[in-house]
């Protein structure tokens, strides 16, 4: 008597146990593929808008038509973190300049203000992130569950038999070390993803950081000529 070897056929002899983590490890995956699709091309747009951003920045046009420019676009309309950075640091320093504070105190203030703009775009532009770091470090191991699960099964079974062969043996074996592979085909995708948008993130994070310093510099010569 012999089985069809394919992965469905693998599947559907498997225990339930070993179903269910079969399942719940392709629901993770596919959710998994969609999160890097997602932040594939969200991370590309975050970059082709900041770069248009400081290509306008450093054009030469000035700093209170950028600022009208970006605080008059609608909240639908996407800006790019960058664009958002300037303008929370802009609106701070004119806010600090009408109350006629010291000159020193209005590039700091809009220095802080730019800070924390920056961790809350940080914080949007890493959403998700965390997600596929805990599928590639915990899906191998959901998968080598199943598969210890499935081996266990297999040798229950087999404590009836008088005589066990390999042939007895290979089947259920094969059916629990699917799952392993399912785990590992969640995980690697997810690993890479993370890897290359972690590294991604750090540019646009420097980016960024060296924005904010560049535009402080910006706002403290202006304030001491006031």
């Amino acid at each position: 008597m012999t089985q069809d070897p394919s992965i469905f056929s693998l599947v559907l002899h498997a225990s339930f146990v070993v179903q269910l983590v079969m399942a719940a490890l392709l629901i993770v995956s596919l959710i998994s593929w969609t999160v890097i699709f997602g932040k594939l091309f969200g991370l590309k747009q975050v970059r082709v808008r900041n770069d248009e951003f400081e290509r306008d920045f450093w054009s030469g046009r000035n700093l209170s038509e950028l600022y009208q420019a970006a605080s008059g676009k609608p909240s639908t309309q996407r800006t790019a973190p960058i664009e958002r950075i300037f303008a929370s640091g802009m609106r701070e320093f004119l806010k600090l300049r009408e109350k006629r504070l010291d000159a020193a105190a209005q590039p700091d203030g809009a220095r802080r203000a730019m800070r924390a703009s920056f961790q809350r775009e940080l914080d949007v532009i890493e959403s998700h992130l965390s997600f596929l770091g805990s599928v590639g470090s915990v899906s191998p191991y959901v998968g080598l569950f199943g598969t210890v699960w499935g081996i266990m099964h297999a040798f229950v079974g087999l404590a009836n038999l008088q005589q066990v062969t390999l042939a007895t043996v290979a089947p259920g074996i094969a059916e629990a070390l699917v799952a392993t592979a399912i785990g590992l085909f969640a995980a690697i995708p997810a690993v890479i993803a993370y890897n290359r948008f972690a590294r991604d993130i750090d540019r646009i994070a420097i980016q960024l950081e060296t924005f904010i310093e560049e535009f402080s510099n910006i706002l403290q010569r202006n304030a001491g000529t006031t």
